[in-house]
């Protein structure tokens, strides 16, 4: 397995990552598999593990503590803050990226992962409701107190990432050292302007979801019905065909998979040496949910891509599209939220 630089960190982590989405009440219940399936990562050069304390409900934080157990000081760990842990809870000083927040779920995430550090502590979201400066402010502190030792974004524009380097500098805070954004064959947006914008200020990059939720395996085929498990009803936007992003998936995945074939490789293998193919990717996080996935995935480390293979996957997927616009996850309020783009002109007047 091959290490690289996290950012300017100085923290060497491994090409591939386990991400733990997946653990706990969301994927894999059985607590024993779950452990078995932690150690087989580490066992098979994988020293990077991130969760989040969102995922179910921090049973996967627990998860994780208990697999780490007595191997705490091979593994760099690293977790998110943001959302409510627990879906459904209303209290709205429960989440965001305030002072107030984010010292309790650095705390809540120190006793459930039964670690008295966080090597890489990530805002799981943007806040619109929090300035950044005051969110640099406590994770500075928090570093300071010896509770975090690196501290990054998820999901961030390439504005908001230089808007936070900027902020850090001019009010002495510790900047962010990393980036986790989603990435893969299927979800390209990212480079026409985060990874440049990474690169720039020599940040760590975390990709997540290099399989995009599963389409990578070559699971769904034109002609067939997509059967929407639990998991998949949380994200069905991802798997509408009704959606022309998510038709022209179907039709890429053929294409795929005869790049695939005239590779030799598995499609799954294509797609993750795909992701850690690129100059600003410091490591892809997989999700898998069973012993028998993660060691199909951890088979394609070695994979690299040479240029003909690349300039066929930019001729099905081009650079820096991404196919269906809902995959990116993360929306701008400016956007999203119907006030921010209608002036006092455009809203009907009060009865």
């Amino acid at each position: 397995m091959q290490h690289r630089i996290l950012g300017r960190t100085g923290i060497s982590v491994s090409k591939y990552a386990l991400g733990t989405l997946r653990l706990g009440a969301w994927g894999n219940g059985d607590h024993d598999d779950a452990v078995r399936l932690i150690r087989t990562a580490l066992d098979g050069g994988i020293n990077l593990i991130d969760t989040a304390d969102q995922y179910s409900g921090g049973e996967a934080e627990e998860i994780i503590g208990k697999a780490v157990h007595g191997r705490r000081d091979e593994v760099v760990l690293a977790t998110k803050g943001h959302f409510p842990v627990r879906m459904g809870d209303g209290d709205p000083n429960r989440r965001g990226n305030s002072r107030r927040w984010l010292t309790r779920a650095v705390e809540d995430s120190l006793r459930r992962l039964g670690t008295d550090r966080i090597d890489l502590y990530q805002v799981h979201r943007p806040d619109p409701a929090t300035d950044i400066d005051e969110t640099l402010s406590v994770l500075s502190d928090l570093v300071r107190a010896g509770k975090i030792m690196a501290i990054g974004t998820s999901d961030f524009p390439a504005e908001q990432i230089v808007e936070a380097q900027w902020a850090a500098e001019r009010r002495h805070h510790i900047p962010f050292h990393t980036e986790q954004p989603p990435y893969s064959l299927f979800v390209r947006g990212i480079e026409a302007d985060v990874l440049p914008t990474a690169r720039k200020y020599g940040l760590g990059v975390l990709t997540w979801s290099p399989l995009n939720s599963g389409w990578l395996t070559g699971r769904f085929r034109h002609g067939e019905p997509i059967e929407l498990n639990a998991f998949r009803r949380v994200v069905a936007h991802k798997f509408d065909l009704e959606l022309p992003g998510n038709r022209r998936k179907v039709q890429a995945v053929e294409e795929l998979l005869a790049v695939a074939r005239d590779a030799g490789v598995p499609l799954t293998h294509l797609a993750l040496a795909f992701a850690a193919a690129h100059p600003a990717v410091t490591s892809v996080i997989l999700g898998p949910r069973t012993v028998g996935q993660l060691t199909d995935q951890l088979a394609a480390a070695e994979l690299e891509l040479d240029d003909e293979i690349l300039d066929r996957i930019d001729r099905i997927v081009p650079p820096g599209v991404t196919l269906n616009p809902s995959d990116a996850d993360y929306r701008t309020p400016a956007l999203a939220v119907a006030e921010r783009r209608r002036g006092p002109a455009a809203r009907p007047a009060a009865a």
